[in-house]
């Protein structure tokens, strides 16, 4: 069994028992919020729905108590929202035909605080036990700081892991920072066209946000949209909504340098961009 804080909560949506639910688990999802893993995880979600041999997992590493809340959620307490919170992300995966979803409910504080390892310690737990083909963190460019820290919790989870015991595949998905800065060849598209009611549903679970003042449902599904048609200016478009990743598998090897190499992404987009510049501004002077 997975050991995990006296908090944690672990559902299975149709009820097979726990370890079971995150041996069959194939895609695995690890979020720092409740919503998270529904906007930077759907094309895994979608492509394990009522799949007999693919299923879907997500890892809630937040607590939640800090979400934005108005409206009929404004006089809520954190301890309110939290539970608010949790019941939306077990809905969601209940929508979702997860196979498993577990809520850490760890602080913000915690999840930032380079020092603590029990949210580590128990991710590596989790992969243990799940064993996952692939795995879906947050980028490492991502704007939100818990983002951040919890893609950086989860990689050093990943490095504890036997060789054999790694996924095949681990890609850092786009939620509070597009990654159409990428360059083309670093670009993972992740295709989110199936089941686009399925994709509406699990936006719309998560009322204490929406109608808390955060239209993320009409955002995420712009931003798949946006990326599906401007991802190619030269081609008609070849998918209908998706999301970008970036590669970090290589990141689960201890030698490899993690501000190394997603400076390599950022210097990398620097050069496509300055060579551009260069090139078109020495042809004009060509000409002249």
């Amino acid at each position: 069994m997975m050991k995990l804080n006296r908090n944690a909560v672990v559902y299975s949506p149709d009820g097979t028992d726990i370890p079971q639910a995150a041996a069959r688990t194939t895609h695995l999802a690890v979020a720092a919020h409740q919503d998270d893993i529904e906007f930077m995880a759907y094309s895994p979600i979608a492509e394990c729905f009522q799949k007999p041999d693919l299923w879907f997992s997500g890892v809630v590493v937040g607590d939640g108590a800090g979400s934005p809340r108005s409206g009929a959620y404004a006089a809520y307490s954190d301890e309110e929202m939290k539970a608010v919170r949790a019941l939306e992300q077990k809905k969601a995966a209940h929508v979702g035909g997860y196979s498993m979803q577990i809520l850490l409910g760890h602080p913000s504080e915690q999840i930032k605080d380079a020092g603590d390892g029990e949210i580590e310690s128990e991710l590596y737990e989790i992969f243990r036990a799940a064993k996952p083909k692939y795995v879906y963190i947050h980028n490492l460019a991502d704007k939100h700081r818990t983002h951040v820290a919890a893609a950086l919790k989860t990689i050093a989870a990943l490095r504890r892991l036997k060789k054999e015991e790694r996924p095949f595949k681990v890609y850092g998905c786009e939620v509070w920072r597009d990654l159409d800065w990428l360059c083309d060849a670093d670009k993972v598209c992740l295709d989110c066209g199936g089941h686009p009611n399925l994709a509406r549903a699990l936006s719309g679970v998560f009322d204490s946000q929406i109608a808390g003042g955060k239209r993320y449902d009409l955002a995420a599904e712009g931003r798949r949209m946006a990326n599906a048609t401007f991802s190619e200016s030269h081609a008609c478009d070849a998918y209908t909504a998706l999301n970008y990743a970036m590669d970090l598998t290589p990141l689960m090897e201890k030698e490899t340098d993690i501000a190394e190499y997603l400076a390599g992404y950022i210097r990398r987009f620097e050069r496509e961009v300055l060579g551009a510049v260069a090139e078109y501004t020495e042809e004009k002077k060509g000409g002249i």
